[in-house]
């Protein structure tokens, strides 16, 4: 993927997030994700030539497939700007039984907005969750990580991409309810092949529609 080119312009700012997945056994996957603010060091002395991290935290859930149910979670603050800054780390154990999937957001403003929470780790929280979903889209969604996209069955073919989707309908534009996408899930048939994976397929020299169809026929086999 190209580099987008920074403009001809002085930085003040560079916000970095960064979300990681791993799997964590059969039923569950961890989610590591970190919010990191630097300033160029001239920003507060003069001549420093390094930048300076003004903000580091990192957050891991523990999320369970395919409830999407959140068990564990730990927040860890390894640079920050004020001595009381850490003392609301134990408060993010209450995302603790907390669905990641649809009412999310909502929840976390709840329990963390304002004084409640630090406004960098809540708006880490918000990007980290759709990492869990897409987790969901890439693996399937069966009783564990490890169940094939496809089961045995027309008719539960059918039934486990409605179900794969529920949690994506009304979450964007493209996903809208009576949408294109739904209506295709809703009727259990085969959604387009998302467009990185064709692009990439072409690139090396791959016929998507072939290639779709062994997939789905290697993922049926017990």
């Amino acid at each position: 993927m190209p580099d987008w080119p920074d403009p001809p312009l002085p930085p003040i700012h560079h916000r970095q997030y960064d979300v990681k997945a791993y799997r964590q056994g059969d039923d569950a996957i961890l989610i590591r994700g970190s919010v990191r603010d630097d300033k160029p060091g001239d920003t507060y002395v003069a001549g420093d030539p390094d930048p300076l991290t003004m903000h580091f935290m990192v957050v891991d859930l523990t999320v369970a497939f395919p409830s999407l149910e959140i068990t564990g979670a730990e927040v860890v603050f390894e640079t920050y700007p004020q001595p009381d800054c850490p003392r609301i780390t134990d408060h993010y154990h209450r995302l603790i039984g907390l669905s990641v999937a649809r009412g999310f957001t909502h929840n976390v403003r709840e329990l963390f907005g304002g004084p409640r929470g630090c406004a960098h780790v809540t708006a880490l929280l918000q990007a980290m969750a759709p990492v869990a979903v897409q987790c969901r889209l890439s693996v399937g969604g069966g009783d564990t990580l490890q169940a094939p996209v496809a089961f045995r069955t027309a008719a539960s073919v059918a039934e486990q991409r409605r179900a794969m989707v529920a949690g994506m309908i009304n979450t964007c534009h493209a996903w809208a309810e009576g949408g294109a996408l739904v209506a295709t899930a809703e009727r259990g048939e085969q959604s387009v092949l998302p467009l990185p994976i064709s692009a990439r397929l072409v690139s090396l020299g791959v016929d998507p529609d072939t290639w779709q169809e062994e997939f789905r026929a290697r993922r049926q086999q017990p």
